[in-house]
């Protein structure tokens, strides 16, 4: 049997056992070392990828990029449960009460300003659910619209830094990124790092929500003015307080990394310490709420590094079955160029976004595709934002999308998820056009980082 076959029935015996539920950190170790068992056995895998594992652990461990997890979870964690997204709704909403699209635009800002403070996907989009859905309903917003608007602000932390996709991308990008130099006889490599992806993710970041305001000015909304309370019920002098603490915020933590004062483990220390004063100055820090972000913290975090793990030993065992050689042959191979191998590998990226979550995709499919997209000749930056954003469309696109769930798991029973799903679409097209963009104009990511770090 060619051993290339092995590597693909490998990889389908995966992902099978990934739709069956199973945590996705023990599919990936176990079914590794089945087939590293068997691939011994009869003789078709060489066991000394496996002795490389301990080491690949080792790097992982002494990693200083990914000291940076956990404290940006426990940031985002902590802003979650001081109600800022709450305050913030209130006073934006006060600047537009009069205006037609006031509430959907405040929405948008709220949303991205959520995405730079916590940057959970899931906690935003059921948060501005659950505080702006009921209003923008009785102040004469459609179901579909409102249900569109909140899903796309509340996904915008897939894209826009301190975003955990991009500290994630960045890694497993550079060492792809290293990977390819290293086969191409480079053995002094340069690297990929958080600040880079950081600094190519602010104008793609920013283009978004503009383009979803533009969209919402465009909409022609009656205003129901008897409908005036509830989220309008504040005044205006609340709106520096409620903006204030995590703008500052933002701009300690992603300024420091961008302008290169503070490396992305330092800046995520200084955004934990900076969440828990915003707690304490709103009242709001308690014993409880410092239980519930540790443990909260402790989760997310062993799950994450557990599944780096997996994959890691994932990565390897399909190496050693001649995987990424195959890969190799088919995206050089196919009859055209090697744009045609890049759009190939993001559709790829996109449609397994609707079964997988962005972590699994990042640390399973990247090592995959990753060296061989960069021994083509592509732009690390330019990738990684691709993929960003991809996977940021594949969080919106019926049926599957994770947004779509969070949202219909907060929506009242007689919005029917078909309305949910009309009204993602228009904002799908604006993401569509982004990527499009974004491929057309690799600049508009790799602008900032050359002239910010040379």
């Amino acid at each position: 049997m060619n051993i290339e076959y092995i590597a693909i029935l490998f990889v389908l015996t995966t992902f099978g056992f990934l739709l069956s539920g199973f945590p996705v950190a023990f599919v990936l170790s176990g079914t590794s070392l089945i087939f590293a068992y068997f691939g011994i056995i009869f003789d078709v895998f060489d066991y000394s990828y496996l002795l490389a594992f301990p080491n690949r652990v080792y790097g992982i461990m002494v990693n200083q990029n990914l000291l940076a997890v956990p404290l940006f979870i426990f940031m985002g964690s902590v802003l979650e449960k001081t109600d800022i997204a709450e305050n913030l709704l209130k006073s934006m909403n006060q600047l537009y009460k009069n205006s037609s699209s006031g509430l959907g635009i405040s929405v948008i800002i709220v949303g991205t300003l959520m995405a730079a403070s916590t940057g959970i996907v899931g906690a935003s989009v059921v948060t501005l659910g659950l505080l702006s859905l009921p209003v923008m309903l009785k102040n004469g917003y459609p179901p579909s619209l409102a249900c569109g608007t909140i899903c796309a602000s509340g996904t915008l932390g897939q894209i826009i830094p301190p975003s955990l996709v991009l500290i994630l991308l960045a890694d497993v990008l550079s060492s792809a990124y290293q990977q390819a130099q290293l086969n191409a006889g480079i053995f002094s490599p340069d690297t990929i790092t958080i600040g880079d992806l950081f600094a190519g993710a602010i104008i793609p970041g920013l283009l978004l929500p503009i383009l979803y305001i533009f969209y919402i000015k465009s909409k022609k909304i009656k205003i129901n003015k008897n409908n005036d309370k509830g989220i309008n019920e504040t005044n205006s002098a609340n709106l520096l307080k409620s903006i204030l603490p995590p703008f500052i915020l933002i701009f300690l933590v992603l300024g420091s990394i961008i302008f290169g004062i503070a490396t992305p483990s330092e800046a995520a220390a200084v955004g934990a310490a900076g969440s828990l004063s915003i707690a304490f100055l709103k009242g709001k820090f308690t014993k409880n709420i410092l239980e519930k972000t540790s443990r909260e913290t402790i989760k997310i975090t062993s799950m994450v590094f557990m599944i780096l793990l997996g994959a890691t030993l994932f990565s390897l065992v399909f190496r050693g079955f001649e995987g990424e050689l195959l890969i190799h042959n088919l995206l050089v191979e196919i009859p055209s160029d090697k744009y045609t191998s890049l759009l190939i590998v993001l559709i790829l990226m996109f449609f397994l976004g609707f079964i997988l979550d962005f972590i699994e995709i990042i640390f399973i499919v990247i090592p995959l595709f990753g060296p061989t997209l960069f021994s083509l000749g592509f732009d690390p930056i330019w990738i990684g934002i691709l993929i960003a954003m991809v996977l940021q469309t594949s969080f919106l696109t019926p049926p599957f999308g994770f947004s779509l769930f969070y949202l219909r798991g907060v929506t009242p029973k007689n919005i029917s998820t078909s309305e949910i799903y009309n009204g993602v679409y228009p904002f799908i097209g604006i993401q569509i056009l982004v990527i499009i963009i974004i491929y057309q104009f690799p600049s508009m990511t790799t602008f900032l980082p050359e002239f910010l770090f040379g």
